[in-house]
């Protein structure tokens, strides 16, 4: 569920006190257009899903939140791993979409008072960490592309349904800061490393957020010239109408696509971004709805479509769902949010009632819920 894999231990070792040095802070001029385009113009959900969003909210809010952030699992771990956050470790994508349900919640004074929160949490020279450990009080140095851009749009999703400007200089900044480091010369690399200077060598194809990009990006030249060339490094990585899915990334070095396994969470977030800009292919929503209808969306495939973890997740029938509203398809979107709402806790005692998780292990993770949390909004 997670799109941070590619880090390396190298990078991941490296971290920052809460009170590290931060550089300036890099400065642009914000979009003349408002940023009407990243409310939603359609309603599809039921009253159920409001009715559960709401005990999923609650759950969150009392279990999960912070006054630093969101904790990646309702259980804590006495380990720390270097290759991905766990227990009450604290992430910028969990951040970012608590943000984006804030917005949509009209929620304005917790939406402020959290993304306050946010930037002293995972604040970086501009950009954002994409972790957090509280318990050592450890920045990791560098930010992911995706989460940034999220952080970026639930700013610009509060000034549109506020029609206020109160974040469009706040998030124009943070938005050049990824233009100095991760966004390069219109390259979107999936990470940058402030302290060396360095990008990814490689583009992950599920964090480009074509919607973000295009809104910084179409005031000019050469802005919609990297739009075009961004657009067409995900158009490339299509693996083909038999198994109608996107290459995990690019490689600016070799100038290929990856050949390894999927993450269908990864694979998704492709297919929602592109739907977003109406570019999601009918071959890609036809083999999603079949693989919801049969119940049979599983966590990991190979390029060639084999099944290579058999596992399902919650989180997946949320983006499938997400994918499905976007595309205006009712009736698919009703039949994943019916799967996601299986894997919502509903025993009163225990201690997860409301999560998405399981009861008896009492494993709750941030993303299957923050994700539930949000296609619920639809």
């Amino acid at each position: 569920m997670r799109l941070k894999w590619q880090f390396g231990i190298v990078f991941l070792s490296v971290g920052l006190l809460l009170g590290g040095c931060r550089s300036k802070t890099v400065t642009e001029t914000p979009p003349k257009t408002t940023p009407t385009t990243f409310v939603r113009s359609t309603s599809i959900h039921s009253a159920t899903d409001r009715q559960n969003q709401r005990q999923l909210a609650n759950f969150v809010s009392a279990k999960l939140k912070t006054s630093q952030g969101i904790y990646t699992n309702y259980v804590d771990t006495s380990r720390r791993t270097a290759d991905a956050a766990t227990g009450h470790e604290l992430l910028s994508e969990s951040a970012g979409m608590w943000l984006e349900y804030l917005a949509t919640q009209h929620d304005y004074q917790q939406f402020r008072t959290f993304y306050q929160a946010t930037v002293k949490t995972f604040g970086s020279h501009g950009q954002f960490s994409y972790r957090y450990d509280p318990r050592s009080r450890k920045r990791f140095a560098v930010n992911a592309t995706l989460d940034d851009l999220r952080i970026i749009r639930a700013l610009n999703l509060y000034d549109a349904l506020t029609k206020t400007k109160r974040y469009q200089q706040t998030a124009a900044n943070h938005f050049a800061t990824l233009q100095a480091g991760a966004l390069k010369n219109g390259r979107l690399y999936d990470y940058y490393d402030p302290q060396t200077k360095q990008t990814a060598k490689t583009s992950s194809l599920a964090y480009f957020d074509f919607k973000t990009l295009k809104y910084y990006e179409q005031g000019s030249r050469t802005g919609k010239k990297a739009y075009k060339e961004q657009l067409k490094v995900v158009h490339g990585g299509y693996l083909g109408n038999v198994f109608p899915l996107y290459a995990a990334s690019f490689s600016w070095q070799q100038l290929t696509y990856s050949t390894k396994n999927l993450n269908t969470s990864e694979a998704l977030e492709t297919l929602l971004h592109l739907a977003e800009i109406g570019e999601l292919k009918a071959t890609s929503r036809t083999w999603l709805a079949q693989q919801v209808k049969g119940h049979k969306l599983y966590n990991g495939y190979s390029t060639a479509g084999s099944v290579t973890d058999n596992g399902q997740s919650t989180a997946n029938y949320a983006l499938a769902a997400m994918v499905f509203a976007t595309a205006g398809d009712r009736a698919n979107y009703r039949q994943a949010m019916r799967w996601v709402w299986q894997g919502q806790v509903v025993t009163q005692s225990s201690p997860i009632f409301g999560g998405i998780g399981n009861a008896k292990t009492k494993q709750s993770y941030s993303y299957s819920n923050l994700t539930a949390l949000n296609a619920a909004g639809y």
